[in-house]
C-alpha cells in the first residue's frame, strides 16, 4: 500500500497545472461572464491528451484509469480553469461506453472522447424524480427496428455544446410495464428533441438545461448495453462522476486557499501581515487539512474503482464527494472572509467561486443522500426513505 502517487501521476499533475495556469482564472471568469465557452482550453487539453487519459489506448486514449482523469480535473480547477464537462463527457459517458458499448459504439465515440473533439452530456435527473432511478418517468419502447423515447429531464449540463446526450430512461415492455433503467445515446439534433436553458446565478461557461423528448425515434444501436441493465450498469458511470466531482471541488478549494494564503501574507495592518494572526492562520490551516483529507479519500475511491472493486468504490466515492464539497464550501467562505471587503470585489475573483463551491453540496448527488447511503450501507442502519 502506498499513500504517494506514482511519479507518472505526479508528472501528469504538474504538466496539467502548468497548462491550466496559462489560461487561469482571469480567462475562465471572463469567458463565463461574457456568456462564452472555454473552447480554446478544451481543444488544447484534448490535443495534449489530457481529456483522454482514461480512454483505452486502442481508441487513441492514454489507457489510464479514473484516477488519472480525476488528477487532470483537479489540477485544472486548482489552476483556476475548472472544466465541468470533464465530470460528464470523458468520465461518465466514455466510461460507460468503454465498458458496455458495442464495438461499433466504441469506434464511433471513444476516439472523439480521447482527443476532445466529441462532447456528450448525461441526463438522469427529472423534475418529479430528482435522481431517483426507481421513479424515472422518461421511457423508451421498441417499435420495429427503432426505439421511441419520451419524457423530460432537468438540470442537465452542457447540452448546447454536446454532440449527443446519454439518457437514462426506463424500458417499457409490450404490456406497458416499466422495467429497469436503460441507457440511450440521443444526438442533440434528433427530431423531437428540444432543450431550453435554465437561468442560473452561478458564474460558469457551462449552462444548465431542461430537456424535452417528444416521441424521439432512435435506431436500434442507440442502446448502450442491455435494455434493462439496471443500477449496476448505471453506477459504472455514476461512481466516476462522484470521484470527478470530488476532484473538481478539491481543485477549486486549492485555488481559493492559494489566493487567500497569498493575500494574508502580503496584506499588512499596523505593519504586520494579517496572516501572522491566529484568527486568520488557524482557519486557513483547518481548510488545508480538510482539503488534504478529501484528496486522500478521492484517491482511495479512484484506486478502488480502477482495481475493479465497484462496491468499495461506491462507498469511498460517496465519502470523497461529500468531504470534498464540504472542504470547498468552507475554504471559499474562509478565503472571502480573509480578504475582508476585498473578498467580494470582482478584482479578486472569489465571489465567482461561491456558487460553484456551494453546488458541490447539491450535485451530482446531495449531501443528504450521501448521508443516507453511509447510514444504510456503512453503518447498517435501517433505510430512511
Amino acid at each position: 500500500m502506498s499513500f504517494v502517487e506514482s511519479e507518472e501521476r505526479q508528472a501528469l499533475r504538474k504538466a496539467v497545472f502548468d497548462f491550466g495556469s496559462r489560461y487561469g482564472a482571469e480567462y475562465f471568469t471572463a469567458k463565463a461572464r461574457a456568456g462564452e465557452k472555454t473552447t480554446e482550453l478544451w481543444a488544447e487539453a484534448g490535443k495534449l491528451g489530457y481529456l483522454g487519459v482514461a480512454v483505452p489506448e486502442e481508441f487513441g486514449g492514454g489507457g489510464g484509469g479514473i484516477g488519472d482523469l480525476a488528477a487532470v480535473c483537479e489540477e485544472l480547477a486548482a489552476a483556476g480553469s475548472p472544466l465541468l464537462m470533464m465530470v460528464v463527457s470523458p468520465a461518465i459517458c466514455a466510461t460507460i461506453i468503454a465498458r458496455f458499448g458495442t464495438s461499433e459504439q466504441k469506434q464511433r465515440w471513444l476516439p472523439g472522447f480521447a482527443d476532445g473533439t466529441t462532447k456528450m452530456a448525461f441526463a438522469i435527473t427529472e423534475p418529479d424524480a430528482g435522481s431517483n432511478s426507481h421513479k424515472l418517468a422518461t421511457s423508451i419502447r421498441r417499435e420495429g427496428d427503432e426505439w421511441v423515447l419520451g419524457g423530460r429531464k432537468t438540470y442537465i449540463s452542457g447540452v448546447d455544446e454536446a454532440d449527443a446526450v446519454l439518457v437514462v430512461a426506463r424500458h417499457v415492455d409490450s404490456k406497458g410495464q416499466r422495467l429497469l433503467p436503460s441507457l440511450m445515446i440521443v444526438p442533440t439534433d434528433a427530431p423531437g428533441f428540444e432543450f431550453q436553458p435554465i437561468e442560473m446565478d452561478i458564474v460558469s461557461p457551462e449552462k444548465q438545461f431542461t430537456l424535452f423528448f417528444d416521441e424521439v425515434r432512435l435506431p436500434s444501436d442507440a442502446l448502450v448495453g442491455a435494455p434493462d441493465a439496471g443500477i449496476g450498469q448505471l453506477f459504472a458511470g455514476l461512481n466516476p462522476e462522484r470521484i470527478m466531482a470530488a476532484s473538481f471541488s478539491t481543485g477549486l478549494a486549492r485555488n481559493a486557499l492559494a489566493r487567500a494564503t497569498e493575500y494574508v501574507k502580503t496584506r499588512k495592518v499596523w505593519d504586520t501581515p494579517i496572516g501572522a494572526h491566529q484568527g486568520l492562520s488557524h482557519p486557513l490551516a483547518q481548510c488545508a487539512i480538510q482539503i488534504e483529507l478529501a484528496r486522500l479519500m478521492t484517491q482511495k475511491a479512484a484506486a478502488l474503482y480502477d482495481a475493479g472493486d465497484d462496491r468499495g468504490a461506491g462507498e469511498a466515492a460517496n465519502m470523497a464527494k461529500y468531504s470534498a464539497a464540504e472542504a470547498a464550501t468552507a475554504t471559499v467562505d474562509q478565503a472571502i472572509q480573509s480578504h475582508g471587503g476585498n473578498g467580494l470585489a470582482t478584482e479578486y475573483g472569489l465571489g465567482a467561486l461561491l456558487g460553484a463551491s456551494r453546488l458541490g453540496r447539491i450535485a451530482p448527488v446531495s449531501r443528504e443522500m450521501i448521508l443516507n447511503y453511509v447510514s444504510q450501507h456503512t453503518l447498517g442502519l435501517p433505510k430512511s426513505y
